[in-house]
């Protein structure tokens, strides 16, 4: 257990941590190419939706064949793909390296895969908070990546630092081998209760795995427009670059904490009333921020709160759609619900964009992301968190 803990919580790490610095090269690469800010939102957009639909691909491949392999060629990917983003000198070739290459390695190297190994590997009882360590190493790597992240952009040029990050990808694959799974080992291949479109059939017709998609979806609109943004919006307004890339170290550290807590109360709380708690604090928080005189102090205050919220919907998410249908499919079904994040994550980065290109202010995608976050939190209410009753096979009765 502790092994599987250990290897996957880097492997997350590394993986979100590097991506959660992505917003730090939109004004380095824009202003570089003569580009719009539409067109690097664009392919970030096309990242999020990239990372979603393979990641019910990585997910179905992990369940059936394990973790192990997955994640190798999700590193081998994601070095390519910061490779290509360095290189790219078109907005399709852009898009291609960053949007469609690194989603994939994404899709191979986070929670939907990793999830899937705890839940085959840590005993139901500890799996809340297993999520939660996990989710933790994920905001522990944008903490200590993005100021990373800002020094090489500063000290090498944006060039530079992607290669540099390409490398340092890398050291997912050793890990890797961390996660190798003795069930999944040749001649071991496990014995199914349901195939894959059983399982797909009986999660879509379920109404609670409806809801819970329904509110990640707004999960990945909020953090991905804030993450990517911004920086941009705090340049705007006047501020350092230092300021946003504070910030974002900030929601880091502080979603450390809030992961960590959201995987720990999901064991002995209601994991749709914490959803919907956070859901309805991050619009407060929000609605707050844009209401108060902005500020460095103020947006590090900002930055503090959001990150206690930031990523802390993955655990008890995930936890749910493990408790109602077990986890022989969970990788694979973390991954639609997932995909349905990373729908939200493409229409917010790629609103922000697009708005701010067409009004001159990111206000009106501020004003989507409060009232989503109260629909969000109202959605979660009615989930059933009960395992799903399954017909029992019919028995025949000898000798009646």
């Amino acid at each position: 257990m502790t092994q599987v803990l250990l290897c996957g919580a880097i492997i997350v790490t590394l993986s979100m941590g590097i991506r959660h610095g992505f917003g730090l090269w939109l004004l380095p690469i824009t202003q570089e190419q003569g580009w719009t800010r539409q067109t690097f939102a664009l392919a970030i957009a096309v990242q999020n939706l990239s990372w979603g639909v393979f990641g019910i691909f990585a997910g179905m491949l992990a369940d059936r064949f394990g973790a192990f392999r997955v994640i190798i060629v999700g590193a081998v990917l994601y070095a390519l793909g910061l490779v290509g983003m360095a290189l790219s000198t078109s907005g399709l070739m852009f898009t291609l390296t960053t949007g469609i290459l690194i989603g994939a390695a994404q899709a191979g190297t986070t929670y939907a895969v990793i999830y899937g190994v705890i839940g085959r590997n840590i005993p139901a009882e500890k799996r809340s908070w297993a999520m939660g360590v996990a989710a933790a190493a994920g905001s522990f790597g944008q903490f200590l990546m993005v100021p990373v992240e800002g020094f090489l952009i500063s000290g090498l040029g944006w060039k530079e630092a992607l290669l540099v990050l390409s490398a340092a990808v890398l050291l997912i694959a050793p890990l890797a081998f961390g996660l190798r799974e003795t069930r999944f080992r040749p001649g071991q291949a496990p014995a199914r209760e349901q195939t894959i479109f059983q399982a797909l059939s009986e999660a879509f017709k379920y109404p609670s795995f409806q809801l819970l998609m329904a509110g990640y979806f707004v999960c990945g609109f909020q953090v991905v427009f804030i993450g990517v943004h911004m920086p941009s919006y705090l340049r705007d307004k006047g501020l350092s670059p230092q300021v946003a890339s504070y910030a974002l170290a900030l929601i880091g550290l502080f979603n450390v904490f809030g992961t960590y807590a959201a995987g720990s109360l999901g064991q002995r709380l209601s994991k749709k009333n914490i959803l919907a708690f956070i859901y309805f604090a991050r619009a407060v928080v929000i609605a707050v921020f844009l209401a108060a005189p902005l500020s460095p102090l103020s947006v590090y205050i900002f930055a503090s709160l959001m990150g206690l919220l930031w990523l802390s919907t993955i655990p008890p998410t995930n936890a749910v759609v493990a408790q109602i249908f077990g986890i022989q499919h969970l990788s694979m079904l973390s991954g639609f619900v997932f995909f349905s994040h990373q729908i939200g994550s493409f229409l917010g980065v790629w609103l922000g964009g697009y708005l701010y290109d067409r009004t001159g202010s990111y206000d009106i995608v501020w004003y989507i992301a409060i009232a989503l976050g109260v629909f969000a939190a109202l959605v979660n209410l009615p989930v059933r968190e009960t395992a799903i009753q399954r017909p029992q096979p019919a028995t025949v009765l000898r000798g009646a």
